[in-house]
């Protein structure tokens, strides 16, 4: 029964019995007290929803309805117009307009408001989806705690041969623990003008050190390092989780590694699928038996089984060894990089969704980067350098001399220390032009005014972080090649500075002047300050060599040092693989 037809009707419009109370999403009947029954004959109940919710009653012809404002009390009903509270029909309504018009403003924002929340609340529930398909592995002090945007980060990739998961029976060696099957050093530059990813061969003969390691039950075991041992087994032998092939990668390399990320077979066949496929290239038609892959000379694309036949085969290039196999992966992933970079795959929902569940089930990280919202910004971070500045290397190596038969490699030391030592400063293998920071005023300042001549240059050269020997190296370059002749090498500096400074009296300003011309020096590495006396015990400037010291006679503010012989590609090129 309506309020007409218990008496209770009063004025008030049939359309405005039933009201939206927000704060539960139902429609509530609303009446006032009882007053005498109205002629009136009662409009027809409507129905009530499934789950209790009643619909509203249909309104008079030409009147519309009246939206509550959410977040308010439940209102009382409206009241016919031309009774004594409201203006008889045909008189303008002006303050009615106002509050109707208010009313429905308010109720669009609350409404959007509530949007915002479910989207907020999926969004929440979808990350904490992402971070539970992310396995993490504690190394403790063998990487970083967190992970910086502001800083240069240098992440180990690492790919095992581990068989595990559906359809994988069948690759890598039988029973293995996981090996450290494939290694990329990935080095990203504090100014994001560029990247180095360096492939590190599974058969480069390393002493692997001792590796503290943390167990199930939180204890911490001591697995014993070994010499004159595969890299590829500072990982699952003996027990040896990735913070062990981080610790190697140290020992061999001098670079500190921050995080890794490591991924097994699956991680080829999910991610390539997830992308639709990544295009490759071969100069020849391959059919590989063992792997295999079969694909016609020229561009093909290839996802799944067939991309991780792909990067595996080892028979179909080169000569059938690990070193072009490692080329064949670097072009694979330069052609993953912009296959994910580009706007096919970043403007489709689809795909996006596709790739962050790949993503997330093939990883295992460390704790410094194992929630996906510190994932999410490593991936913004890298995606800031051009990939024409992304710079695929590997460790200078040469044949094992212990060997008859060629089967492992070592270290190459007449040119591996460069390319090392390019990483540690954050030098790029490309010619890019960097970010130059914008100096104040004051500092910009000290470069200009006069210089004194090279032979009035009186400095001692300190080592604090450059490599053994750089000291005597840079005296030898100014003395011979520079014209600095009052100079002299004082050791080591006892601290480690990560950019080369230059340390001078007020009196000296224009023979620092003179040496930051000679050696590309920045107004921030000049330091004003006091002098100290040489070994003649007269004044001197001081002359500290940083890690950022790129060798004797190369100038600190090039965009790159001289490159060494190495071979190197970029993640812009295609490449067809040989």
């Amino acid at each position: 029964m309506d309020a007409q037809g218990r008496g209770r009707a009063d004025d008030i419009d049939p359309a405005d019995q039933w009201v939206l109370n927000p704060n539960t999403g139902d429609y509530e009947l609303r009446l006032q007290s009882s007053a005498p029954q109205s002629t009136v004959p009662g409009p027809r109940r409507t129905a009530t929803r499934a789950g209790g919710a009643a619909t509203r009653p249909r309104t008079a012809p030409g009147r519309e309805r009246e939206r509550e404002i959410p977040g308010t009390d439940v209102p009382g009903p409206r009241r016919r117009r031309g009774t004594p509270d409201e203006p008889p029909p045909g008189r303008r309504r002006t303050k009615p307009k106002k509050s109707r018009a208010k009313k429905i403003l308010l109720w669009t924002g609350g409404g959007m408001a509530l949007v915002l929340v479910g989207v907020s609340a999926a969004a929440y529930a979808y990350i904490k989806h992402l971070e539970g398909n992310v396995s993490t592995t504690d190394v403790g002090s063998a990487g970083a705690s967190g992970f910086s945007k502001d800083e240069a980060f240098n992440i180990l990739i690492i790919g095992t041969d581990k068989r595990t998961g559906a359809g994988n029976e069948g690759y890598g060696d039988k029973g293995s623990v996981g090996h450290a099957d494939t290694n990329i050093l990935l080095h990203v530059s504090k100014d994001r003008t560029n990247a180095t990813a360096m492939s590190i061969p599974r058969d480069l003969m390393v002493d692997i050190p001792d590796c503290p390691t943390k167990q199930e039950d939180g204890t911490e075991k001591i697995v014993s390092g070994t010499l004159n041992q595969r890299f590829n087994t500072s990982l699952g032998q003996g027990g040896r989780d990735p913070g062990c092939t981080m610790r190697t990668v140290k020992e061999v390399t001098g670079i500190s590694v921050d995080h890794f990320m490591m991924a097994d077979f699956n991680a080829v066949k999910t991610l390539t699928t997830a992308v639709d496929g990544v295009d490759v290239c071969v100069e020849k038609a391959v059919d590989d038996k063992e792997s295999k892959l079969k694909l016609p000379a020229g561009t093909s694309k290839v996802e799944g089984e067939q991309a991780l036949a792909f990067v595996r085969t080892r028979h179909s290039f080169g000569n059938q060894g690990d070193l072009d196999r490692i080329k064949v992966q670097q072009q694979f992933l330069g052609s993953l990089m912009r296959k994910m970079a580009s706007s096919d795959t970043l403007t489709n929902p689809s795909k996006l969704l596709k790739l962050a569940e790949a993503a997330t089930k093939a990883l295992t990280v460390d704790t410094g980067i194992g929630k996906v919202s510190t994932l999410k910004d490593v991936a913004l971070e890298l995606k800031k350098v051009p990939p024409k500045n992304i710079t695929f290397t590997t460790v200078p190596v040469r044949d094992n001399p212990a060997e008859k038969i060629k089967a492992t490699v070592v270290v190459d030391e007449s040119r591996a220390p460069q390319v090392f030592q390019m990483i540690k400063s954050d030098t790029s293998f490309t010619a890019v032009k960097k970010k130059e920071a914008k100096e104040k005023a004051a500092v910009a300042a000290r470069l200009k005014g006069e210089k004194s001549a090279a032979s009035e240059v009186r400095v001692q050269i300190l080592n604090g972080g450059a490599p053994d020997g750089s000291a005597q190296a840079q005296l030898n370059w100014l003395q011979l090649e520079a014209g600095v002749s009052k100079s002299e090498n004082a050791g080591n500096s006892g601290q480690t500075l990560p950019k080369t400074t230059l340390e001078y009296a007020p009196d000296q300003a224009d023979q620092a002047r003179r040496l930051a011309d000679i050696m590309g020096l920045s107004g921030s590495a000049m330091k004003p300050g006091k002098s100290v006396t040489n070994s003649q015990g007269l004044p001197t400037m001081t002359l500290t060599l940083g890690e950022d010291f790129k060798g004797a006679g190369v100038k600190l503010n090039s965009a790159s040092a001289a490159t060494p012989d190495v071979e190197k590609s970029t993640a812009d090129k295609v490449q067809c693989a040989s």
